[in-house]
């Protein structure tokens, strides 16, 4: 279980500070499909950040089944919106760069690649290098590499933001059947509303800034998932709520940003 208790984050300039998080408490459990939500600037990305290790709260503690989360680690696997991987390896040494870093044996690390590449469409591609590649099929890469190195959970920023809303399907439907197959803990970041509901678990919306958890909304649409659940009645009335929430968070910063011009 990946555990965020009380965290705090300030981020401090000269003799400025932003306060980016303040009070986030969030559990997610293993094999959970958990999703991010709310306005720009809310802290999403920090928040996802530092459950990966690469920035450290300024107050509060997150953990992963138990132990303090201090620095990055093979045990949480990250996929960011850039596409991220290395242009000088082919799509199977890319897959194939964790587990030998890890000193896995190479005949185990063989049948690792062929298993991520099976299951996310690449077999076919394996020995292309990223410049001959379209952008879903980098993020494929990206989400093959993340799991060959088995992580407990798996950290996912708006990887299919930069995607044309065509792939973007495609990848959602992709990302469900690897997780359904694989049974990994996600935790995902979206601003797509649409996105969040059709992937999710449970969905956490943020409030602006300081960040905090407005409210944590269980996902009742049944699994497996197909986008025909897009037009159903349970579907619709979770976006509404939802929609409802962000958009008072923005209009309430816009009125604040119109005010302080007056006075």
């Amino acid at each position: 279980m990946l555990l965020i208790e009380g965290v705090d984050k300030i981020f401090t300039t000269g003799n400025s500070q932003v306060i980016a998080l303040q009070g986030i408490n969030m559990e997610v459990a293993p094999r959970e499909f958990a999703v991010i939500v709310g306005p720009s600037g809310c802290g999403k990305t920090t928040l996802l950040r530092m459950a990966a290790g690469l920035d450290k709260p300024t107050a509060g503690r997150i953990t992963l089944h138990g132990r303090p989360i201090n620095g990055p680690g093979p045990d949480r696997g990250m996929v960011f919106q850039s596409y991220t991987l290395f242009p000088w390896l082919s799509v199977e040494d890319n897959v194939a760069f964790g587990p030998r870093l890890n000193k896995v044996p190479e005949k185990e690390i063989q049948a690792i690649v062929d298993h991520y590449l099976a299951v996310t469409g690449l077999s076919k591609f394996r020995k292309l290098y990223p410049k001959a590649l379209s952008g879903g099929m980098k993020q494929r890469v990206a989400i093959a590499r993340a799991l060959a190195n088995a992580p407990d959970i798996l950290l996912m920023d708006e990887p299919f933001g930069a995607l044309d809303a065509q792939t973007r399907v495609v990848m959602q439907e992709l990302l469900l059947k690897v997780w359904e197959e694989d049974q990994k803990t996600v935790l995902f970041i979206t601003h797509d509303i649409d996105e969040a509901i059709f992937l999710a678990d449970t969905i956490h919306v943020m409030t602006r800034q300081p960040g905090t958890i407005r409210k944590t909304i269980p996902v009742p649409l049944p699994r497996p998932r197909d986008h025909g659940v897009l037009l159903t009645h349970e579907f619709l009335a979770l976006k509404k709520e939802i929609v409802e929430m962000i958009w008072q968070e923005s209009k309430q910063a816009a009125e604040e940003v119109v005010n302080s011009g007056i006075k």
